[in-house]
Protein backbone atom coordinates (compact mmCIF):
# COMPACT_ATOMS: atom_id res chain seq x y z
CA UNK A 1 0.00 0.00 0.00
CA UNK A 2 3.01 2.21 0.94
CA UNK A 3 4.68 1.97 -2.42
CA UNK A 4 1.07 2.59 -4.09
CA UNK A 5 0.61 6.04 -2.64
CA UNK A 6 4.47 6.99 -3.32
CA UNK A 7 3.67 6.25 -7.24
CA UNK A 8 0.55 7.55 -6.87
CA UNK A 9 2.67 10.95 -5.26
CA UNK A 10 5.04 10.88 -7.86
CA UNK A 11 2.19 11.21 -10.85
CA UNK A 12 0.90 13.78 -9.18
CA UNK A 13 4.27 15.69 -8.85
CA UNK A 14 4.81 15.30 -12.02
CA UNK A 15 2.22 16.39 -13.39
CA UNK A 16 2.25 19.38 -11.17
CA UNK A 17 5.59 20.56 -12.55
CA UNK A 18 4.67 20.14 -16.21
CA UNK A 19 1.34 22.16 -15.71
CA UNK A 20 3.22 24.73 -14.41
CA UNK A 21 5.90 24.89 -17.40
CA UNK A 22 5.92 28.35 -19.88
CA UNK A 23 7.50 27.93 -22.66
CA UNK A 24 10.06 24.99 -22.20
CA UNK A 25 11.01 25.67 -18.15
CA UNK A 26 8.93 25.56 -15.18
CA UNK A 27 7.54 28.40 -13.35
CA UNK A 28 10.27 30.90 -11.89
CA UNK A 29 9.34 30.06 -8.77
CA UNK A 30 9.81 26.02 -8.75
CA UNK A 31 13.61 24.93 -7.91
CA UNK A 32 14.06 21.40 -8.90
CA UNK A 33 17.29 19.12 -8.32
CA UNK A 34 17.76 17.10 -11.26
CA UNK A 35 17.79 13.77 -9.26
CA UNK A 36 14.25 14.70 -7.75
CA UNK A 37 12.58 15.37 -10.98
CA UNK A 38 14.08 12.53 -12.75
CA UNK A 39 13.05 9.66 -10.37
CA UNK A 40 9.82 11.35 -10.39
CA UNK A 41 9.55 11.62 -13.73
CA UNK A 42 11.12 8.58 -14.83
CA UNK A 43 9.68 5.89 -12.07
CA UNK A 44 13.14 4.90 -11.05
CA UNK A 45 13.70 4.94 -7.59
CA UNK A 46 17.41 5.57 -6.63
CA UNK A 47 18.51 8.45 -4.76
CA UNK A 48 21.82 10.27 -3.67
CA UNK A 49 24.10 12.17 -6.03
CA UNK A 50 23.12 11.81 -9.64
CA UNK A 51 26.50 10.44 -10.36
CA UNK A 52 26.10 7.67 -7.97
CA UNK A 53 22.90 6.16 -9.79
CA UNK A 54 24.88 3.89 -12.04
CA UNK A 55 26.39 1.82 -9.52
CA UNK A 56 23.08 1.73 -7.11
CA UNK A 57 21.55 0.46 -10.12
CA UNK A 58 23.43 -2.91 -10.10
CA UNK A 59 20.88 -5.55 -9.33
CA UNK A 60 17.72 -3.32 -9.17
CA UNK A 61 17.46 -2.25 -12.97
CA UNK A 62 18.88 -2.82 -15.74
CA UNK A 63 21.47 -0.68 -17.85
CA UNK A 64 22.93 0.12 -21.26
CA UNK A 65 24.29 1.70 -24.19
CA UNK A 66 21.03 2.01 -26.20
CA UNK A 67 18.86 5.06 -25.50
CA UNK A 68 14.91 4.46 -24.74
CA UNK A 69 12.18 6.46 -24.03
CA UNK A 70 11.64 6.55 -20.17
CA UNK A 71 15.46 5.42 -19.63
CA UNK A 72 17.98 7.88 -17.61
CA UNK A 73 21.25 9.11 -19.21
CA UNK A 74 23.76 9.16 -16.26
CA UNK A 75 26.30 11.75 -16.62
CA UNK A 76 29.66 11.02 -14.60
CA UNK A 77 30.89 14.24 -12.37
CA UNK A 78 33.27 16.28 -14.81
CA UNK A 79 34.76 19.57 -13.65
CA UNK A 80 32.25 21.90 -11.98
CA UNK A 81 29.51 19.50 -12.17
CA UNK A 82 31.02 17.84 -9.10
CA UNK A 83 27.68 15.30 -8.39
CA UNK A 84 26.97 14.57 -11.85
CA UNK A 85 23.57 14.83 -13.48
CA UNK A 86 20.97 12.93 -14.80
CA UNK A 87 18.25 13.37 -17.13
CA UNK A 88 15.09 11.62 -18.49
CA UNK A 89 15.06 10.10 -22.55
CA UNK A 90 12.00 11.55 -23.79
CA UNK A 91 12.24 10.80 -27.06
CA UNK A 92 15.15 9.19 -29.24
CA UNK A 93 15.73 10.76 -32.81
CA UNK A 94 18.08 8.74 -34.01
CA UNK A 95 21.19 6.62 -33.10
CA UNK A 96 23.04 9.05 -31.64
CA UNK A 97 20.38 12.11 -31.71
CA UNK A 98 17.47 12.10 -28.25
CA UNK A 99 15.65 14.38 -26.78
CA UNK A 100 15.68 14.93 -22.92
CA UNK A 101 13.59 16.16 -19.69
CA UNK A 102 15.56 17.27 -17.36
CA UNK A 103 16.54 19.75 -14.12
CA UNK A 104 18.32 22.06 -13.38
CA UNK A 105 21.04 22.17 -16.10
CA UNK A 106 20.51 25.59 -18.36
CA UNK A 107 20.42 28.77 -16.29
CA UNK A 108 16.82 30.28 -17.12
CA UNK A 109 16.00 34.13 -16.88
CA UNK A 110 19.33 34.14 -14.80
CA UNK A 111 18.36 31.12 -12.07
CA UNK A 112 18.99 27.76 -11.66
CA UNK A 113 16.55 24.94 -11.03
CA UNK A 114 14.51 24.79 -13.90
CA UNK A 115 12.69 22.09 -15.79
CA UNK A 116 13.67 22.08 -19.06
CA UNK A 117 11.44 19.82 -21.33
CA UNK A 118 12.50 17.97 -24.88
CA UNK A 119 15.97 19.34 -25.09
CA UNK A 120 18.33 17.57 -27.98
CA UNK A 121 20.89 15.89 -26.85
CA UNK A 122 23.97 14.12 -29.03
CA UNK A 123 26.25 11.41 -28.98
CA UNK A 124 29.77 12.55 -30.10
CA UNK A 125 31.83 9.52 -28.53
CA UNK A 126 33.92 7.77 -30.94
CA UNK A 127 32.41 4.57 -30.74
CA UNK A 128 28.82 5.64 -30.80
CA UNK A 129 27.83 4.23 -27.31
CA UNK A 130 26.84 7.30 -26.13
CA UNK A 131 29.87 7.70 -23.52
CA UNK A 132 30.44 11.56 -24.69
CA UNK A 133 27.53 13.95 -24.94
CA UNK A 134 26.72 17.69 -25.97
CA UNK A 135 23.72 19.00 -24.72
CA UNK A 136 21.49 22.01 -25.70
CA UNK A 137 21.90 24.97 -23.50
CA UNK A 138 19.30 27.55 -23.48
CA UNK A 139 20.96 30.62 -22.95
CA UNK A 140 23.35 29.76 -26.20
CA UNK A 141 19.99 28.42 -28.02
CA UNK A 142 22.55 25.45 -29.09
CA UNK A 143 24.68 22.86 -28.28
CA UNK A 144 27.30 23.65 -25.60
CA UNK A 145 30.73 23.68 -26.83
CA UNK A 146 31.54 20.86 -23.96
CA UNK A 147 31.48 16.85 -24.07
CA UNK A 148 30.32 15.58 -21.01
CA UNK A 149 31.21 11.80 -20.46
CA UNK A 150 28.52 9.41 -19.01
CA UNK A 151 27.98 6.26 -17.96
CA UNK A 152 24.73 5.12 -19.64
CA UNK A 153 21.18 4.52 -19.76
CA UNK A 154 19.13 2.95 -16.86
CA UNK A 155 15.98 1.42 -18.01
CA UNK A 156 12.94 1.28 -15.87
CA UNK A 157 12.97 -2.15 -16.19
CA UNK A 158 13.84 -3.79 -12.85
CA UNK A 159 16.54 -6.76 -12.69
CA UNK A 160 13.89 -8.72 -10.35
CA UNK A 161 10.87 -9.54 -12.38
CA UNK A 162 9.34 -10.88 -9.50
CA UNK A 163 9.26 -7.32 -7.83
CA UNK A 164 8.23 -5.96 -11.14
CA UNK A 165 5.18 -7.79 -11.13
CA UNK A 166 4.37 -7.19 -7.33
CA UNK A 167 4.52 -3.33 -7.80
CA UNK A 168 2.20 -3.44 -11.08
CA UNK A 169 0.76 -0.31 -10.37
CA UNK A 170 4.22 1.28 -9.88
CA UNK A 171 5.23 0.18 -13.10
CA UNK A 172 1.53 1.43 -14.96
CA UNK A 173 2.33 4.87 -13.67
CA UNK A 174 5.94 5.17 -15.02
CA UNK A 175 4.76 3.98 -18.30
CA UNK A 176 1.89 6.26 -18.39
CA UNK A 177 4.74 9.00 -18.16
CA UNK A 178 6.62 7.22 -20.79
CA UNK A 179 4.02 7.07 -23.10
CA UNK A 180 3.47 11.10 -22.15
CA UNK A 181 7.14 11.98 -22.80
CA UNK A 182 7.22 10.03 -26.06
CA UNK A 183 4.16 12.30 -27.29
CA UNK A 184 4.06 16.04 -25.86
CA UNK A 185 0.63 16.44 -27.56
CA UNK A 186 -1.10 13.44 -25.77
CA UNK A 187 0.85 15.29 -22.32
CA UNK A 188 -1.38 18.15 -23.45
CA UNK A 189 -4.60 16.21 -23.40
CA UNK A 190 -3.71 14.39 -20.21
CA UNK A 191 -1.23 15.10 -17.44
CA UNK A 192 -0.41 18.68 -18.44
CA UNK A 193 -2.69 20.35 -20.64
CA UNK A 194 -0.15 23.31 -20.36
CA UNK A 195 3.09 21.28 -21.48
CA UNK A 196 5.61 23.05 -23.22
CA UNK A 197 6.57 22.70 -26.98
CA UNK A 198 10.35 22.32 -27.19
CA UNK A 199 12.16 26.01 -28.44
CA UNK A 200 15.21 23.47 -29.10
CA UNK A 201 15.69 24.49 -33.09
CA UNK A 202 17.90 21.60 -33.78
CA UNK A 203 14.74 18.62 -32.11
CA UNK A 204 12.43 21.18 -34.21
CA UNK A 205 14.34 21.06 -37.47
CA UNK A 206 14.63 16.75 -37.37
CA UNK A 207 11.01 16.76 -36.77
CA UNK A 208 10.38 18.60 -39.49
CA UNK A 209 12.34 16.40 -41.79
CA UNK A 210 10.68 13.22 -40.10
CA UNK A 211 7.16 14.93 -40.90
CA UNK A 212 7.40 14.89 -44.59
Amino acid sequence: MLKRAKALLSSMAVATVLALSSGSVAHADSYWQCVTFARMFSGIQIFGDAWTWWNQATGKYTTGETPQSGSVLVFKRNGAMHDGHVAVVSRVLTDRIIQVTHANWSIIQGNHGKVEQDVTVVDVSPKGDWSQVKVWYDPIRDLGNTVYPTYGFIYQTAQNTAKLASNSMTQAAVGQMAAAAQSPTSVGQGLANAAAISTDRIAALLQSLADR
